[in-house]
């Protein structure tokens, strides 16, 4: 049984993409009343957890995967782009110190490193993160996720400094890999880009969750 924990729940949806592929949501964390009342409906065995500043990794239940689409206002071309050092983009950081901590809670249970939990993160937001603060916040997204892995990690920016819509890092014992996906080749009526970032702190599964399609764009499953 694979678990996942989600950060930022608003309405559930990591939790409805979870149940549809057999993984199961045991914990999600948000604060507004009308979307919590949601997914009390959606998803009536999910604990809510609440504010996410003031959680702690090592109190919640471990989960295999956790989840999370930050705050995008700050990020946003359209928004004032103060970045991750606005006050909400900036709660990328309490995923990060969650991760962390539960991490290092069940290292601490004797875990062999691979099966150490979470194994796998997953954060969206919008493109606008790849040049905000002139690409340096999107290089801190990536130090930042690397380095709960490997804490003396450093990732240089691309050449000519600008992050591409794609692409990859390969660490020792991890791998993360980001992606632009537009919502209309998913059955939703409108374009929608968002930049999907997967990190595998236990192997190197983040390129082939990313890039290995089992259909073609637009060939979606009825359910």
């Amino acid at each position: 049984m694979i678990t996942l924990g989600n950060l930022f729940d608003g309405i559930g949806g990591f939790p409805l993409a979870a149940v549809h592929n057999g993984i199961i949501p045991i914990w999600a964390s948000e604060i507004e009343s009308f979307p919590i009342e949601v997914t009390k409906i959606r998803f009536p065995d999910m604990l809510h957890v609440g504010d996410i500043t003031k959680l702690k990794g090592e109190e919640l239940p471990p989960v295999d995967i956790i989840t999370g689409g930050s705050p995008c206002q700050d990020l946003s071309v359209a928004g004032t782009r103060a970045g991750l050092a606005g006050e909400r983009s900036g709660l990328f950081m309490d995923q990060i110190r969650i991760t962390k901590e539960m991490r290092y809670a069940d290292a601490r249970r004797g875990k062999a490193d691979h099966l150490i939990r979470p194994r796998y993160f997953v954060w969206e937001n919008v493109p606008g993160a790849f040049s905000s603060a002139g690409g340096e916040d999107f290089k801190a997204v990536l130090e930042e996720t690397a380095r709960i892995a490997d804490s003396t990690i450093s990732i240089p920016r691309p050449p000519g400094g600008v992050w591409k819509s794609a692409g990859c890092i390969l660490g020792y014992e991890f791998t993360i890999a980001w992606r632009v996906l537009d919502a209309q080749y998913w059955g939703v009526p409108q374009r929608r880009k968002r930049i999907f970032l997967v990190a595998d702190f236990g192997g190197r599964t983040a390129p082939k969750i990313l890039f290995e399609q089992d259909s073609m764009f637009g060939d979606t499953e009825e359910i």
